[in-house]
C-alpha cells in the first residue's frame, strides 16, 4: 500500500527476496523470472483455492534459451535440464507440480501486451466455469545481447506479479488502438498493481497495439 501512494518505480539495486514456499531443489532449476513466478503462485495457493493458472510472460525462458544458443554456436554440448525446462510452459508446469494440484492452466506471450492478453484469457476461463482464475506474469533478466534490441521499453528486471481474480464489477476495461503516450516506466502487470494500490479511479496502460483504459465505476 505504500508502494502505491509513491512514484511508479521499483528499486532494482534491492535484489531479488529469498524464496520461502518454493522447494531449493527446484528453484535451482528455474531462471530468475520463473523462480519468482513459481515462488509468487505457491505463496498464493498456500492461501486461497484457485480454479485455473494463467501464467504470462513478454520474454518467458530467454536467459536460458540464450545460453543453449550460445552453447549451440560455440559447439558445445547443452545441458539436458536447460532443453527441458526452455519450453514457455517450463514454470506454469513447475507450479502445478510443486503446489501438487493438478490445475488446469495457459501459458500466454504477447509482445508489450501480454498482461491485457492474459486477463482477456483469464476471462475465457471464467466464461468456461472456472470461478477463481490465478494469474501471474513474470519476467526474467533481459541477457545483454538482447538489451540493445529494447532501449524503447521499460526497464528490464525479474519480476513476477500474482492475482487472483473472480468476476465481478469492482473493475472495468476497453481497449483500442495505442496511441503516442509517454513510455511505459513498468511493465504492465507492475503498472496495473500499483494504480490499483494507489487507489485511482481511472487509469491506462499503453501496450505495443493496444492501450487498455481502466475504470473503478463505484468510486468517485
Amino acid at each position: 500500500m505504500a508502494w502505491g501512494n509513491r512514484p511508479p518505480a521499483v528499486d532494482v539495486a534491492a535484489g531479488i527476496a529469498k524464496c520461502t514456499h518454493l522447494p531449493m531443489m527446484t528453484a535451482r532449476r528455474l531462471a530468475s523470472g520463473s523462480r519468482l513466478a513459481v515462488e509468487c503462485a505457491l505463496a498464493v495457493l498456500a492461501r486461497q483455492q484457485a480454479d485455473a493458472l494463467v501464467f504470462a510472460s513478454r520474454h518467458g525462458e530467454l536467459e536460458r534459451n540464450f545460453t543453449i544458443l550460445t552453447k549451440l554456436a560455440e559447439k558445445q554440448p547443452v545441458s539436458p535440464t536447460d532443453f527441458a525446462m526452455s519450453v514457455h510452459n517450463a514454470a506454469v508446469g513447475c507450479a502445478t507440480i510443486a503446489a501438487k494440484k493438478p490445475l488446469v492452466s495457459s501459458s500466454v506471450s504477447a509482445g508489450r501486451d501480454t498482461f491485457g492478453q492474459a486477463l482477456v484469457e483469464v476471462a475465457a476461463f471464467h466464461h468456461a466455469g472456472y470461478q477463481r482464475v490465478l494469474i501471474v506474469d513474470f519476467d526474467g533478466a533481459i541477457p545483454e545481447f538482447y538489451q540493445p534490441y529494447l532501449q524503447q521499453e521499460p526497464e528490464a528486471f525479474p519480476f513476477a506479479v500474482a492475482l487472483l481474480l473472480e468476476a465481478g464489477t469492482q473493475l472495468q476495461v476497453e481497449s483500442g488502438p495505442a496511441q503516442q503516450e509517454a513510455e511505459a516506466v513498468l511493465p504492465q502487470s507492475l503498472a496495473f498493481l500499483h494504480a490499483w494500490l494507489s487507489e485511482a479511479s481511472a487509469f491506462t496502460l499503453t501496450g505495443e497495439r493496444l492501450r487498455w483504459q481502466w475504470v473503478r465505476p463505484h468510486v468517485a
